[in-house]
């Protein structure tokens, strides 16, 4: 089978019904480009580098990524498309975040743009210098193409002028648009428009004395009560985040952005403005929010998610890709727990992909995590069970572990299955973090000891078996045969005997690749 560029009409026809998250806003862009015809398509996403990236920001670009090129299928390859991203590093840094270092030193610099408080990492220029060279880092390293592009450059550079100056001109219409969204003591004193102090560098929160939309001027009164006219051109002032929102759309012809449900009750204000402003508004895509393992929203300044970093030292890039990918209108948890979990998802949606037509194929995940271009070689290991396989060997090195898995999977090797070399790499190291902190292993009841001395015997009898589904009908044939009414009882048993945890893998499978007679001089050991 082929895949775009070979059966681009096919393919398109095909894409027309296909049921996909990003396949139902492909389609939705593709109408909006009938109405509003245009050279190139613009997916465009937002970064407030107020704190440092998480998995959050990367899961915006990931899955704009799918959409995006979901698009380039539906239009047979034909309409160019760009993704950039967007630094709102202009903004003032209202709160110091409370995990960074040199946290008292950067009191002083509250209210200034972000591209100019001082990086407390001490290696860039700026707070916020540091926090997009993060950015864009993980998403080099994950071979995102997009272009990025920061607000202070966008508002000092003179490429945001022409859409202020419109902005001023429908001051009064921005106005009626924000007003019945505010309080009534923020109403009296509320402006679109924040004038950077010419005096101290501080993004101001102040009222309009004057407005000169002929002149492009604001007048407001400075920090130390002194009236001051500023152009709102070249970087001098800046928008409210709401105005800005619909204005970053108008003035950089967005055609498609998603944002989190937390945005969902202002999007309607930042369609208006930029309706307000002569454009249409782009499609817009909410998704819910990622919790913490307490349920609470993840958030940057407080670093109580996990970072990208972080879950790529347990799992490849493809796990994480795969979370984003899945029910992105759901609200789920994010935290280590999950991380085996998305690996196995992802193995088992590997694998189905290579027995599937291609209708199939446009609703299996793996197709939009690789745009398309699916690796053919998996792992014929899961995840869980390299973790259990590192737990009954005591391994600490992927040659401990490759011993095991080559008399289970002879044809396997780390040049032939480079995942499943990656994956016992990632095994040990979650394992070691994660696993061994928490075992717990107890002596077995009078039962479950008679039981597991004769499924000692009858893996004696079977030799040297890699058959995982042979053992595994041995195993349940015991339980059975030894009272376990509800035979759940009788695998966490084994579990917690054996590997010191109250779940696992299927028992068969684990004996199969850890092989017959380690397995039996596992329970030898543990039934002492």
């Amino acid at each position: 089978m082929t895949d775009i560029g070979d059966n681009n009409t096919q393919f398109a026809q095909l894409a027309q019904n296909a049921k996909a998250w990003p396949f139902e806003q492909a389609r939705a862009i593709a109408q909006r480009l009938k109405r509003k015809p245009k050279d190139v398509v613009i997916f465009e996403t937002g970064y407030g580098p107020s704190g440092l990236p998480h998995i959050g920001t990367f899961g915006e670009v990931c899955r704009t990524t799918m959409v995006k090129h979901a698009f380039e299928v539906l239009t047979e390859g034909k309409v160019k498309t760009k993704l950039i991203c967007v630094s709102d590093d202009m903004d003032g840094m209202r709160k110091v975040p409370d995990n960074i270092p040199n946290y008292e030193k950067l009191q002083e610099y509250l209210q200034l743009p972000l591209t100019k408080v001082p990086d407390p990492f001490e290696k860039f220029e700026s707070f916020a210098h540091h926090n997009n060279a993060m950015l864009r880092g993980f998403l080099d390293s994950f071979g995102f193409e997009y272009e990025f592009k920061s607000a202070t450059e966008l508002y000092t550079s003179g490429a945001y002028d022409a859409a202020l100056l419109n902005a001023l001109k429908k001051y009064d219409d921005i106005m009626k648009i924000m007003l019945p969204t505010l309080g009534e003591e923020r109403r009296a004193t509320y402006s679109p428009f924040l004038p950077i102090s010419p005096k101290t560098g501080r993004v101001l929160y102040v009222p309009m004395k004057r407005i000169d939309a002929e002149a492009g001027t604001i007048t407001f009164d400075d920090e130390d009560g002194t009236e001051t006219t500023i152009p709102v051109t070249g970087g001098n002032a800046k928008l409210q985040w709401k105005p800005d929102f619909g204005m970053r759309w108008a003035a950089l012809g967005v055609d498609f952005e998603m944002f989190g449900k937390d945005h969902q009750t202002n999007a309607s204000v930042y369609s208006r403005i930029c309706k307000v402003l002569g454009e249409e508004a782009p499609v817009q895509f909410v998704y819910e929010l990622f919790l913490d393992d307490k349920g609470e929203k993840i958030s940057k300044s407080k670093g109580n998610g996990i970072a990208v970093e972080q879950w790529l030292r347990y799992a490849p890039e493809e796990s994480l890709a795969l979370y984003q990918f899945t029910k992105p209108k759901t609200a789920k948890k994010l935290y280590f727990d999950v991380i085996p979990k998305a690996v196995d998802e992802y193995l088992q949606f590997l694998d189905a992909y290579q027995k599937q037509g291609w209708v199939e194929r446009f609703e299996n995940p793996v197709w939009h995590i690789h745009s398309g271009n699916v690796p053919t070689v998996g792992s014929p290991i899961s995840f869980s069970l390299l973790l259990n396989l590192v737990a009954a060997a005591d391994a600490g090195s992927k040659e401990v572990l490759w011993g095991f898995i080559k008399s289970y999977a002879p044809d396997a090797s780390p040049e032939a299955t480079p995942l499943l070399d990656k994956l016992a790499g990632y095994a040990i190291e979650y394992y070691r973090d994660f696993v061994l902190p928490t075992k717990k292993f107890r002596a077995p009841t009078e039962q479950e000891r008679k039981a597991i001395v004769e499924l000692r015997a009858v893996l004696a009898e079977m030799g040297d078996s890699h058959d995982g589904e042979a053992i595994q009908t041995q195993v349940f044939e015991i339980g059975k045969n030894n009272g376990f009414e509800n035979l759940r009882d009788w695998f966490k048993a084994l579990y917690e005997v054996l590997l010191g945890q109250e779940t696992g893998p299927r028992f068969g499978n684990f004996a199969a690749l850890f092989g017959i007679k380690s397995t039996i001089a596992l329970i030898d050991e543990k039934l002492k």
